[in-house]
Formats: structure tokens, sequence, C-alpha cells
């Protein structure tokens, strides 16, 4: 086991903690960069200015925001402990003192396991410096977990009593010395060391607080565990605090204020900083284990029904396009009548609905009366195969940023956050999406569902500051992040719709789609929870911590569950009830035409669709003869065609287009009058004021298409026709939005940048100390200026293209630097010296040393290159 108190060999201990990244290796700084990559915008020219940006405020607390609990705890035990603090001066904190009040034997074994993990953690973020016997926390995150009167610490402890007696004078510490019965003296230091080792003595402690009046222990109970600070108003205090105030067991902290010095507090915890300490992550409990071949066959049933609804979304859009509201989004009236179309609750229905946005499938078409509508990329989208259709899906809501689950409530300011409105994106999600689902793949057998409620402790193990505050060592369970549960809980609800899981199990197939975690406190997680198994941590624990994660494999997972779903059907069963029932998913020109031809009556294992006229019409004014409707029926059913289809099919081809509807504003046209006699004589007419022109012309004043709403209504069969006097075919599919990319997810901070800019950061950072060291400013300024400066011939290197990209090349590989001529975009030309880390997309990428920062520059505008003479 590797202990954080003994590094091996006596070395120099680092006096800042630019020294202690000095004596780092180059992994651990690329580490570090990777973990915290808002330290490399720009990348530091030294590690003295890395040093100075890791303990920017802004950057601590997202630092600590990333830590697990215990890491958390640790690093909170820190910055109550002395500074500098020994390893056992910081375990006795967390465990508390033997025998009485500490804690139980097992939590000790569970932290003496898994604390240098923990400050191995906090060291790889460049939280903590310093060697074994002299931990340091760094300055700002002490001040940002330290106690104070406006932001308790978190462990409920006060200031130190030489911290809040800082005002007292030195006669009235002459008074408490002789409460307490210490020897008076003059020297106020000397009487705060006495008080201060009177307070941290348990024993002698105990001894004093025997002597108090009743209630003076139970006040002290009250504040133990924080907060510290309590009112005990303008009056007269009652003789309980009196008699505590007079002993400085509490110290007076403002008007009708008291607190409770640490020390004091320490010795009544049995010298425990935390009320509960979580070492161990928890462990998730089973809720129903499966076979893993029924919960892949639930889950992949799951995801055939998630393509079908959104293909049936896309369909429903596309011919009747809601419109978008003026504030953005989707009116609550447009989302119950697609719920209902869909046959779904609200809230699914908003689910879908975000997920094919977010997927790049649904869009507003930007016209003058905006609406949303399917985009060109939803029509590639439907050519892929099934498998492939849905692992887009599947990356899509493992990426995006949109919680659909938010919608319908209210944002800070009050107002209602609506389906496909603003206001939707949480940078959180993604990660807890990843982290929720990892658990399922990770932490529990295959096939075996945990409980919903053990799977949000974890998550709230794993990064307890992340979605909200931390909870509280006050109340179990007090002050849960509220945030990041509710994404989690969703998220769990989403991947059993989207089929990623089955009864509550992580389906086989969705296994690939999972990166390995990148996230320090996640990987000190799984080999905590390891050790807690096995009783050892995993050897090599620590070092694995610095590989880069793979990406997942969409391709793999579309091959895994490509078996699991059912085989497309070309064929139906035409039935006498004017029914067919697809028994399996239709190939999709099957499904395309038939859901032309016919209504779907109900959906599951089974699907029915029904033919009624105005179904056949719908076939019809798609540009379909009687002929081609009956070959279609005959050519895909297994059944022969009932007589009552057949008759349904010839009698509306009989009477569909014997009415035409042009603009004249609207004219009714048709070469039977005595059909046009009778739409003049039906009552139902007069809305549409018609007017006989001719005996085969009618005028309207309604526009085309409500003239041929309301003849439908009526009854009739109308046709719509051109100028020209043909038939106008009406086709489901032309409304499209013009080309649209799928949003981008909204980062929650700094991409994580990839291990060959890491590799040249670190680069250019060593070599930016090594400047610094090796020669004063000025020389090192002298220096570089020599380096960049134009050959003694003059003007810009010359060197062909391809010679170009294989010099930049060779470099990225040995890591030399590069000497090239550019031109920008105005024209104006420059030498640039370059330490390329990258080559690709005719792009080069690395570190500038001209600029000193990270720079990409386009291949086509460099006029030539040669590497750089070392020496």
């Amino acid at each position: 086991m590797s202990t954080e108190h003994s590094d091996g060999p006596p070395r120099s201990a680092p006096r800042t903690l630019a020294d202690d990244l000095r004596a780092r290796d180059d992994a651990a700084l690329a580490e570090l960069l990777r973990t915290r990559p808002d330290l490399l915008s720009p990348v530091p020219g030294d590690l003295t200015q890395l040093a100075t940006r890791a303990g920017t405020r802004a950057s601590v607390v997202r630092a600590v925001e990333r830590l697990d609990r215990f890491a958390l705890q640790t690093a909170e035990a820190l910055a109550v402990a002395p500074d500098p603090s020994p390893y056992a001066t910081l375990a006795s904190l967390l465990t508390g003192d033997d025998g009485d009040g500490g804690e139980d034997a097992e939590t000790r074994a569970a932290v003496a396991e898994r604390l240098p993990d923990a400050l191995a953690a906090l060291r790889a973020q460049a939280l903590l410096w310093g060697g074994g016997d002299r931990l340091r926390l760094v300055r700002t995150a002490r001040e940002l977990l330290a106690p104070g009167p406006s932001a308790p610490s978190p462990t409920g402890l006060g200031p130190t009593l030489a911290e809040a007696t800082s005002g007292m004078s030195p006669g009235r510490l002459q008074e408490v010395l002789a409460a307490v019965g210490l020897p008076g003296t003059h020297d106020p230091v000397s009487a705060l060391t006495a008080l201060t080792g009177l307070f941290a003595d348990r024993a002698r402690l105990t001894a004093l607080l025997a002597q108090s009046p009743p209630g003076a222990r139970e006040m002290l109970e009250r504040l133990l565990w924080g907060p510290p600070y309590g009112t005990i108003g303008s009056a007269e205090p009652s003789p309980p605090v009196a008699w505590l105030l007079e002993r400085c067991l509490l110290v007076r902290s403002g008007p009708g204020t008291v607190v409770l010095p640490r020390e004091t507090a320490l010795s009544l915890r049995s010298g425990r900083a935390h009320r509960h300490l979580e070492p161990v992550p928890p462990a998730l409990e089973v809720r129903r284990a499966h076979p893993v071949a029924t919960a892949d066959a639930t889950a992949s049933g799951q995801a055939f029904t998630a393509l079908t609804t959104v293909e049936e979304l896309l369909a429903r859009w596309e011919e009747e396009p809601p419109p978008v509201l003026r504030a953005g989004g989707l009116g609550v009236r447009e989302l119950k009548r697609t719920a209902t179309a869909l046959d779904l609750p609200e809230p699914t229905a908003a689910f879908w609905i975000e997920l094919a946005y977010a997927a790049g499938l649904l869009a507003s078409d930007g016209a003058a009366d905006e609406a949303y509508a399917p985009t060109p990329a939803a029509d590639e989208w439907l050519r892929l195969t099934p498998e492939q259709r849905w692992t887009r899906l599947a990356t899509a809501w493992l990426a995006g940023t949109r919680v659909a689950g938010l919608a319908g409530g209210r944002d800070a300011k009050g107002r209602s956050l609506s389906t496909l409105g603003p206001g939707l994106d949480r940078g959180l999600a993604p990660d807890v999406r990843l982290r929720t689902l990892r658990l399922l793949a990770g932490h529990v057998e295959a096939g075996t569902a945990p409980t919903r409620e053990s799977v949000l402790a974890r998550l709230g193990w794993e990064a307890p500051l992340r979605g909200g505050a931390p909870r509280t060592d006050r109340e179990e369970g007090d002050g849960e992040p509220a945030l990041r549960d509710r994404i989690a809980s969703w998220s769990l609800d989403e991947a059993e719709l989207l089929g990623l899981t089955g009864r509550g199990a992580l389906a086989s197939y969705a296994r690939p789609l999972l990166p390995e975690p990148d996230d320090a406190a996640q990987r000190a997680a799984a080999a905590g929870e390891s050790a807690s198994r096995t009783g050892k941590r995993k050897p090599g624990a620590q070092s694995r911590a610095a590989a880069p994660a793979p990406a997942g494999d969409p391709d793999e997972a579309a091959a895994r569950l490509a078996p699991l779903l059912p085989e497309p059907l070309d064929h139906v069963l035409l039935q006498a009830d004017l029914t067919a029932v697809a028994p399996g998913p239709l190939k999709r020109p099957l499904a395309d035409v038939l859901g032309t031809l016919a209504d779907v009556e109900s959906k599951g294992g089974a699907t029915v669709y029904r033919f009624t006229p105005d179904s056949v019409r719908r076939a019809l004014d798609a540009g379909r003869s009687a002929a081609d409707v009956h070959a279609f029926l005959a050519a895909h059913s297994t059944t022969p065609v009932p007589q009552p289809l057949s008759y349904l099919v010839d009698d509306v081809a009989r009477r569909h287009g014997r009415v035409r509807v042009g603009a004249a504003s609207s004219y009714v046209r048709c070469d039977d009058d005595q059909v046009l006699a009778e739409i003049l004589a039906d009552r139902r007419a007069a809305e549409l004021r018609p007017r006989l022109l001719a005996p085969t012309v009618l005028a309207s004043p309604l526009p085309p298409d409500r003239l041929l709403t309301r003849l439908r209504e009526m009854g009739y069969a109308p046709a719509a026709e051109t100028e020209e006097g043909d038939v106008l075919i009406a086709r489901a599919e032309a409304h499209r939005t013009p080309p649209r990319a799928a949003p981008d997810p909204v980062p929650d901070g700094p991409p994580v940048p990839d291990p060959a800019l890491l590799a040249g950061a670190v680069r250019a950072i060593r070599a930016g100390d090594h400047a610094a060291a090796a020669a004063p400013p000025d020389a090192a300024r002298k220096a570089k200026a020599t380096r960049n400066a134009a050959p003694p011939g003059g003007g810009l290197p010359r060197t062909t293209s391809a010679d170009t990209l294989a010099t930049m090349q060779t470099a990225a590989l040995t890591g030399t630097a590069v000497w090239f001529g550019y031109v920008n975009a105005d024209g104006a030309a420059s030498q640039r010296v370059i330490a390329p880390v990258r080559v690709e997309g005719g792009f080069v990428t690395g570190y500038d040393h001209t600029a000193d920062e990270i720079r990409t520059y386009p291949l086509h505008r460099i006029t030539g290159a040669a590497e750089v003479e070392e020496g």
C-alpha cells in the first residue's frame, strides 16, 4: 500500500506550489492540465505562471467541484488543520481519538486504506502540495473551505480560539485564566496558548464542564456540529451562557451572537472534523436481476419502439408543422396535440421532440410564419439501417445538454420553460448521464437493475458539489443537490425509453457507447469500491489515472444491436373489416405507402391499419390511381384482397376528381352539372358562399385549401388542380426546412485537450521555465528574438507544399521546432517558430514561440518551412 507520508528517500521540501510542480514529471503535469483544462487558456509561460493560475478562485472552485466526497472531506479537514499539517494530524481529524466518540474500526481501516489515494487526487489537481509531514492545502482552497461568519465551514467548525478572541483585551484574558483555574500571565500569547491547551485536552475540558451549571452542556451541544454561531439576543445572557462566556468556551462574535471555538468543538467531538465520514462509496443496491438475454431483448424492443416513435413524429410534423412561439419553443397546445397523436404522456412526447431536435432531425424552417419541421438530415436518417438510426439518437442524447424534463417548469426569473425553447440547456447533463450509465455498466453484474435511490446516492458521493450544494453534516440528507438528482432520475427513465436499458439493467449493446471514465474522482471511486470488496487496494490504481479515456464506439454498438432487432417485413394481412395487420416492422417503402393509404388504429407487437374513404382519397391525392392501389394491395398481402376493400377503393376513385378546385379566389369545376346543383342546394354550403358562373363552374371567396377541406367534410372527393387544369398532386414529404445543423451542446467549462496538445503544452511550459531559470528576462527575450530572426539572406523561406507538409509532420513526431514563413489573409508576411503537435485537415497546430501560445495555421498560407538548428 502506498503511503502519502512515506515518500521514499529524503528530498528537499518544496517551498511553493511552483517548486512542487517543478518536481513532477511530464505525465503528472499533463494529467493536471487534462483534469483542469482552464489552466491552458492561454498556455502558461512557465511553471510559476501555472502555479499562480492554479491558485485563482474560479479555477480552484471548478477543481473542488470535481472531487469525490472523501477527497472533499480530506480537503475540508486540511482547511481546519494546522498549516502545514502532518499526516498523522490529518488522519486524527478524520477518524477522531481512539476510544469512545471516534470512528469504528472498520471506518478507521477504510480511512487508512483510502487516505493516500485522496491525498494523491488532491495533489494531482494541484490543490495540495508539500511533503507527507508538511501537507499544505492551496491557500485559495483553504479560504474556500475554512470557517467564517458569512460562510461556515462544511465541517461545522468555527474559528480558532486565537481568531475568535483577536480583539479581546489582556485584562479580559486574565479574568478568563482565573475563571478556568490557570495561572495568570501578562503575555496575551502565553495566555492564549494556555487556554488552547486546556480546551484541546479532552480530559481537562471534561473536568471543567463537570463544574458547569445545568443547561451549559446542552448549549454547547446545539452548536457542536454546526453552524458554530448562535444568537443570545441583546438582553442579559442566561446563567449557563454567562458561565460559558466567562470561560471563553463561547466567545462573543458580534452584538447578540456567540461562536464556539474550534478547539472546544474538536474536543467535544472526540477530535473528529466530520460527523459522517464516507471514505468508501456507497454500494449499489440491487432491485432485481434478470438474465442478460432478457434485459437485452426488452431493451432492443424499446429501441425499436423509439425508432418508430421518432419516425411517426417526423411524419406528423412534415404534414402539419407546428408554429414557433414568439418567445421561441413549442406551445402547450401543440405539445398536447402531438402527445395525443403519438398516444404518449406530454412529458414523454416532450422528450422525443427534444431528442429529435438534438439529433438535427427537427428545426425551425425560418419562414415568415415560422414553424418546426423535419430537416433534410431527417431524410438521410430515414435511409440508414435501424441500428444506425438508433445509435444516432443514442449518441445525440448522451452528448446533448438540453434537458427535456425541465420543460413546463420555470427558470430562476419565474419565466416558463417550453419544449424546444430557450433555457433548457444544462452543461451538467452529459456528465450526469454518462456517470449514471457507467454505474450500471461497471458496478453491478450484467442484467442487474440497481435501485434508483442507491444510484443517486452513489452519484452524490462521486461529485457532491456538481449540480448543487453538498450535503451538510448536521442532518442526514440535508441539502442534497436537486438539479443533479433530477437529471440523474430523468436519465434513468430516458435510458429506458431509448432502449439503452431494459428492465433497469444496461443492455450489452449499449456498453460500447460509454467511454471509460476520464475523471480522476470516478477512477478513484472505482478503485475504492474494489478495495472495499477485496480488502486491498489495486496496485497501480494511481498510474492508470493518467491514461486517456477512449471514446465510445457507435459502430460496435450498432453491430451488437442489429441481430436483436426484428427483421422488417414486406407483407401485411388484409382483413374483411377494412383493416390490415402488420405482424412486425415493415420495410421502409411499404410503411410509407401504407401510412398514406390507411390510418394507424393501434400499435404494439403488431400494428393495425384501417382503410377509410379519407385515407384512400389521401393516396389518390398523392398521385396514385385505383389500379396502382389494387396492385399494391395484391403484391403486399399474404391473404386475398377482401371484396369490401376493393369496393371501397373503386368507389372513392370513381368520385375522386369529379369536382375540381382552383384559385379564383377559388372556383369549383365539375363536368356533371347535377353535382354542382347539389352543392348549391346543400345548406352546409352556405359558408362557402357559392356562385354559379357557368353550368359546370362555381366560384367561392374562400381560399382553395379551406374550400377543399369543407367539401371533403360534406362528403365529396374534390381534387385540387393547377392553372392548366391538371390534378395537383399533394405529397406529404414536401415540407422541409432549409439545411440545418444539430444544436451545439452548451459546454460545461473548457473542452478536454487531446494528448498531442497536452504534450506540446507541457514541452512549452518546461521550455519557458528552463529559459526563465537559465537567463535573466532581458537575455531570454534577446535569445528568443535571435531565434526567430530571418536568415542572413533575408526573405521568407521557400519550399514546395509537399516538403512543407513533410517537414511539419516530421517535427510533430520528433518534437523539434520549425521555422516557417506565413502570409495572413491581409497579405502581410511574417516569420514564425512553432513546435508542431498535430498536422491534419490542412492545418498545423502547435506552440508558437513567437506568440507564446498554442496556435493553428492553415498549411496553404505557409510559404516554406525548415527545422530549427539546436544550439
